[in-house]
């Protein structure tokens, strides 16, 4: 198959599709029994920085599900590490970024020097899956926003409040840009390396651009983004951008030039398409929790997102959200059926 006549990216060009792609975001991860099997033996940096442990997880949820895209796995938080803080992942608690990045000096001591050799083992990665998948699905490179990988080395842990990254921002503006400027030139070239060895499509994880005022989105998220698009369009692969934060974000990003826009589960997907339908394909948005519900809820949750676009492409299926670590298997299976079955329907 070229890539031509993918459907993931058919429907992101709004090209005539038989039927609505999905992939969900997390696909590969801790819900299913045969990634809990690799993690029994490695421990979760190692399976990333092992391209070809990095390549059998994500490859899992395309044999099990026939996913329309698989996505690289890997982490967001490999950039700082490139850029000089010691990465940890402390077990029930998730990340921990050292020394934290609170002044100047913290600063100073970021290097964006030798940022490609550093993070070679996610180009050989990509480089191994698309071998594996033998060009019958697509695979999306990715990488946090600027923003978000900020947010993560400013406070170094997950945080409820955002005190540090806050207190800069209002405090310290400055350094705070300087920081994100950073970012975006390290996550322009880490997406292109990754474009460069094979990566058919990216996607950029805004996770904590919600957390900003609205009217500050755009200063201290968004126009990074948007920057970041611009450096990827020297090539054709489609950009999605996905900010988790309701609709006003995604008014916000409507100029970005992103190909497609993600939806979060709190955002009236219908709202969205009249907000940016014109500007961007868009992609999600079922409330991951869905998929605790009954066959009968899925069922009708799926068909409730499928009728905002009915007939038209433009839509890519997804949660609006990473897929939770005990959603049964089965009710995924059950999902992906659906949306195929039903859209098949619709389409035809």
């Amino acid at each position: 198959m070229s890539g031509q006549d993918y459907l993931y990216i058919n429907a992101i060009r709004k090209k005539k599709i038989e039927r609505t792609p999905i992939w969900i975001m997390r696909q590969a991860g801790r819900y299913l029994p045969e990634y809990q099997a690799v993690r029994d033996k490695y421990d979760f940096i190692t399976v990333c920085k092992t391209p070809e442990l990095a390549t059998e997880v994500t490859l899992q949820p395309i044999r099990r599900f026939g996913f329309d895209a698989a996505i690289l796995f890997s982490d967001i938080l490999v950039i700082p590490e490139a850029l000089g803080q010691k990465l940890e992942f402390m077990e029930n608690h998730g990340p921990k970024l050292s020394p934290q990045i609170l002044n100047e000096k913290d600063v100073n001591r970021l290097s964006i020097e030798g940022l490609e050799e550093k993070l070679s083992y996610v180009a050989d990665a990509v480089r191994l899956i698309r071998s594996g998948l033998d060009n019958r699905t697509p695979l999306i490179g990715f990488s946090g926003s600027p923003f978000t990988l900020a947010t993560y080395m400013i406070e170094g842990k997950p945080t409820r409040n955002f005190k540090h990254i806050k207190t800069m921002m209002y405090k310290e503006p400055q350094r705070l840009i300087r920081l994100l400027q950073l970012l975006t030139e390290a996550v322009s070239r880490y997406l292109l390396m990754q474009i460069n060895a094979g990566a058919q499509a990216i996607q950029i994880f805004d996770t904590w651009g919600g957390i900003l005022p609205p009217h500050l989105y755009n200063q201290y998220s968004g126009r990074f983004m948007k920057q970041i698009v611009e450096r990827l369009k020297i090539s054709s692969v489609p950009i999605t951008l996905f900010s988790k934060g309701g609709i006003e974000l995604l008014w916000q990003l409507k100029d970005s030039n992103a190909d497609m826009l993600g939806v979060d589960w709190m955002t009236d997907l219908a709202d969205a398409r009249q907000t940016v339908g014109g500007f961007a394909a868009l992609q999600g948005n079922l409330d991951p929790t869905v998929l605790y519900g009954s066959k009968e809820i899925i069922k009708k949750e799926v068909e409730n997102i499928l009728q905002v676009f009915g007939r038209q492409s433009g839509h890519v299926f997804n949660l609006g959200h990473g897929i939770l670590p005990d959603i049964p298997v089965d009710n995924v299976q059950f999902l992906v059926d659906t949306v195929r079955e039903m859209s098949t329907k619709i389409h035809s």
